[in-house]
C-alpha cells in the first residue's frame, strides 16, 4: 500500500511538471520608461494626453498612485533604477555622472541567475563596467523589441530588458500637436496662463502620445512572440516635464512617477494600489522574482507582496536634487526631501541663492516673466516662487497636492516638521550625504562638466 501510494505521488508530481501546472520557467521582465513626463499628464492618471496603450495596460494590470524616484533628473534616476541604491550613496547624484567603481547593477544580479539583461534607447549611466547591458539591434525601440523578443524566444532565454524612450524630453518635435486644442487645455494651477505656455503644452502632450505609441509597439512585439503570459511588464513616466515646478525640483510633480505593472496570473487586472513605493525597489523585486536573494547592499524592498495586493510598503520616501551638472544650474543649490503619505518636508540648503536651470531660458518661462513685468500679480508670484525658495518647506499633501501653502515653522505643525526632519537626517546619514559639502563636491562626480550638442542628451 505504501509503495503504491509513493508511486502515485511520483506520477502526480511528474504530471504537474510536464503539464505546466507547476511554474518551471523564470519570469521575463520588460521595463518601459518615458523621459521627462509628469505623471499627472497621462490619461489613466487623469491627464489630458491621449495614451490608449498605457491606459489599456492599466486595465490589464495594476496602477500605482504613489510611486516615487530619488532624484528629479535623468542620470541619477537611471542609476537609481539599475543599481537599487540611492544616488548620493553610489556617487551618481549630479547629472552626466558615473556610479562609483565596484557598484553592482541589475546586470550583475540577474546574469548569474540565467538572464539576458539588455537596454535599448537612452542610457545616460556609467561606467560600462557597472552597467554591461546587452544592446539589442534596431533603429528604434520597437524594432529592437521585435528582434530581441524573437531571438530570446528562439533560444528559450529568460530576459530582462529596459526600453528607454527619449520622449517627451525637449525639444518637443514628435507626434501631432494638432490633436490638442491649446485654447481648451486645462493648465496646472502652478502655471502662468500665456499663449506660449498653451502652445508648447500641445507639443509636449503630442510627445507623450508618441511615447504611448512606442509602448504599444513594444507590447505588440511581446504578444507576437507569445511571451505575454510569463512576462512582468512595467511602464513608468520618469521625473516630471521640464516645465517649471516639475523636473529639477523635489515637489511631487518632479519626484512622483506613474507606474503600471502587468503580470498575468500574478497581478489582478484593473487594480489600483496606493502603497508608497520607490524606483529603488525594482532591483530587489526582479531578483526575488527570478529566484535569487536580494543583496543586503540594496536600499529597496521587493514589491512582490504589493503586486499580490498589499496596500502598504513604505512609510517614507526620499528625494535629492543638485544643480551642479545641469545647464544654467545654480551654484550648489542643493535640495533634499522626505515625504510621508500626508506631508512633504523640503530642505533648501542655500535659500540666499537664486534657483536656476535651463527651463528659465525657455520661451514659455520668458512669457511668464513678461506677464509678471506687465503687472500681473499671479505671474509675478509664480516667477518669484520658482526662483526663490525658503530654507524649509512643509506641505500637507492631502489638502494641498500641488504644494503651494507652506506650513513650515507654524506651531501647530512643529511635531510633524520635527519628525520629518529626523527621518531626512537619518536617510542622509545612511547615504553618506553631508549636505552642502556634498553639493560642493558634486563636480568631482560629473563627467568633466562636458556639454553635448544634442539638447535631448544634455538635460
Amino acid at each position: 500500500m505504501v509503495v503504491r501510494l509513493f508511486t502515485f505521488l511520483v506520477i502526480v508530481i511528474v504530471c504537474f511538471i510536464h503539464c505546466g501546472w507547476m511554474e518551471a520557467k523564470q519570469p521575463n521582465f520588460v521595463f518601459i520608461m518615458a523621459d521627462d513626463c509628469t505623471f499627472r499628464d497621462i490619461g489613466c492618471y487623469g491627464g489630458q494626453a491621449h495614451t490608449p496603450h498605457i491606459d489599456r495596460l492599466a486595465t490589464e494590470g495594476m496602477r500605482f498612485t504613489r510611486c516615487f524616484q530619488a532624484a528629479p533628473m535623468c542620470s541619477p534616476t537611471r542609476h537609481n533604477i539599475y543599481t537599487g541604491q540611492y544616488p548620493v550613496k553610489i556617487g551618481a547624484y549630479p547629472n552626466h555622472t558615473n556610479a562609483n567603481p565596484g557598484v553592482k547593477s541589475i546586470v550583475h544580479y540577474l546574469k548569474p541567475l540565467g538572464y539576458r539583461v539588455a537596454l535599448s534607447g537612452k542610457s545616460h549611466v556609467g561606467s560600462r563596467s557597472v552597467f554591461p547591458f546587452e544592446k539589442p539591434k534596431g533603429a528604434d525601440l520597437v524594432e529592437a523589441a521585435e528582434s530581441f523578443f524573437s531571438d530570446c524566444k528562439a533560444d528559450d532565454d529568460s530576459f530582462c530588458i529596459f526600453f528607454c524612450s527619449r520622449e517627451p524630453h525637449t525639444p518637443w518635435n514628435k507626434g501631432d500637436p494638432s490633436r490638442y486644442d491649446a485654447s481648451q487645455l486645462k493648465l496646472p494651477a502652478y502655471f502662468v496662463d500665456t499663449p506660449k505656455t498653451r502652445e508648447v503644452m500641445t507639443q509636449y502632450l503630442a510627445e507623450i502620445t508618441y511615447f504611448d505609441g512606442e509602448v504599444g509597439g513594444i507590447l505588440a512585439a511581446l504578444d507576437k512572440n507569445g511571451l505575454r503570459e510569463n512576462t512582468l511588464v512595467i511602464v513608468v513616466s520618469e521625473q516630471g516635464s521640464s516645465m517649471p515646478f516639475a523636473k529639477w525640483t523635489c515637489y511631487d510633480s518632479g519626484l512622483q512617477s506613474a507606474l503600471i505593472a502587468r503580470w498575468p496570473g500574478k497581478i489582478q487586472p484593473g487594480s489600483i494600489n496606493h502603497a508608497m513605493i520607490e524606483y529603488v525597489d525594482l532591483v530587489p523585486t526582479y531578483v526575488e522574482a527570478a529566484g535569487g536573494t536580494p543583496d543586503p547592499v540594496l536600499d529597496g524592498k521587493s514589491l512582490l507582496p504589493v503586486f499580490a495586493g498589499k496596500q502598504e510598503h513604505k512609510e517614507f520616501v526620499f528625494g535629492e536634487m543638485t544643480t551642479r551638472g545641469i545647464i544654467n544650474g545654480s551654484d550648489t543649490f542643493g535640495i533634499r526631501s522626505v515625504r510621508s503619505k500626508n506631508f512633504k518636508y523640503i530642505w533648501n540648503f542655500t535659500p540666499e541663492i537664486e534657483f536656476r536651470n535651463i527651463c528659465m531660458k525657455s520661451p514659455e518661462f520668458k512669457s511668464w516673466e513678461a506677464k509678471a513685468a506687465a503687472g500681473d500679480a499671479d505671474a509675478a508670484e509664480k516667477v518669484r516662487r520658482y526662483k526663490n525658495r525658503p530654507a524649509i518647506e512643509l506641505y500637507d499633501i492631502t489638502k494641498d497636492p500641488t504644494e503651494w501653502n507652506n506650513l513650515a515653522n507654524k506651531p501647530e505643525y512643529a511635531k510633524v516638521q520635527a519628525e520629518l526632519k529626523a527621518k531626512l537626517d537619518a536617510w542622509m546619514k545612511h547615504c553618506g550625504d553631508k549636505g552642502q559639502q556634498t553639493e560642493i563636491d558634486a563636480d568631482k562626480h560629473t563627467r568633466g562638466g562636458k556639454k553635448k550638442k544634442n539638447r535631448k542628451k544634455q538635460l
